[in-house]
């Protein structure tokens, strides 16, 4: 990033303003922590790892410390804020800071969102916490063009994402992300470079896309499978799934993936998981 990209990011100050030209108050219900280190905002761009023909979906842009980061590394991006203010404040942002940059700001709920006029390549966001599994399983979902992930979430959300099995954080979104690619942690994140700062610790999680293991309707049945077996986690696999694959054949089916029926959810892979999926697909 040249000095001329770095003078253009926002400080501590730049930050507090432009929220104060909004009458902005940031709220908890909508996550709104901003970033205003913009060492951090560097170190975001970088781990991004952005390459020529990139686009670039962010989700929660808020006042644009992020945005200005990624046009700097000459990105093209689209921005999806629900905050109609801030949405219509980003444009003179980038006009201020990036004259050059190209991004498209589009007023809607990330979850709502079904369709964009340039695939996006790259998701990169410092996401609400509490919406951040949803958002971005919905996304991956819906943009198979998405190749890379690079989120700031909650530490606790970050470390589900990222889990293997057996682990004490993997769990259903742990499964249910896998079938887009690998997960990692990618670096931790000071609460000292929000403002406000919160009162939980942030992680960056990185995804690689990989092959998917099925088509859309095996990951449909995949997904309410392991909704089904996690449900219940002291349960054993056998219990937790008998309601969604019926009592009597409940022991059948898991038998029949090769897996074992006394195994708790946590204890399966994605692989076996997607096994169970195809038996309960053709079934």
């Amino acid at each position: 990033m040249s000095a001329d990209n770095r003078s253009a990011l926002l400080g501590a100050g730049e930050i507090r303003a432009l929220a104060a030209g909004l009458g902005l108050v940031p709220t908890k219900k909508l996550g709104q922590n901003f970033v205003h280190d913009a060492n951090t905002v560097r170190k975001i761009v970088s781990l991004a790892k952005l390459e020529p023909g990139d686009h670039v979906l962010e989700v929660g842009p808020g006042l644009g410390s992020l945005t200005l980061g990624l046009l700097g590394s000459g990105a093209e991006m689209t921005a999806i804020e629900i905050d109609s203010r801030l949405a219509s404040l980003l444009p003179h942002t980038i006009a201020a800071h990036q004259p050059h940059g190209r991004c498209e700001v589009i007023v809607a709920d990330a979850m709502d969102v079904t369709e964009l006029a340039t695939p996006p390549t790259v998701l990169v966001a410092n996401l609400p916490y509490n919406t951040s599994v949803p958002i971005v399983l919905h996304l991956l979902r819906t943009f198979p063009s998405l190749r890379r992930v690079l989120v700031m979430v909650q530490s606790e959300v970050a470390e589900r994402l990222a889990a293997s099995p057996g682990s004490k954080a993997y769990g259903s979104p742990s499964v249910k992300a896998a079938w887009f690619g690998r997960w990692s942690i990618a670096a931790p994140v000071s609460r000292q470079v929000f403002w406000p700062v919160p009162n939980v610790d942030s992680l960056l999680v990185a995804m690689e896309a990989t092959a998917p293991p099925g088509d859309e309707n095996l990951r449909r049945v995949l997904d309410a499978t392991v909704t089904h077996a996690f449900r219940s986690r002291r349960k054993m696999a056998r219990g937790a799934l008998a309601e969604y694959l019926g009592s009597t054949s409940v022991v059948a089916m898991i038998e029949k993936a090769g897996l074992d029926p006394t195994d708790r959810g946590e204890a399966w892979s994605l692989e076996e998981f997607v096994a169970l999926a195809k038996v309960v697909r053709d079934s």
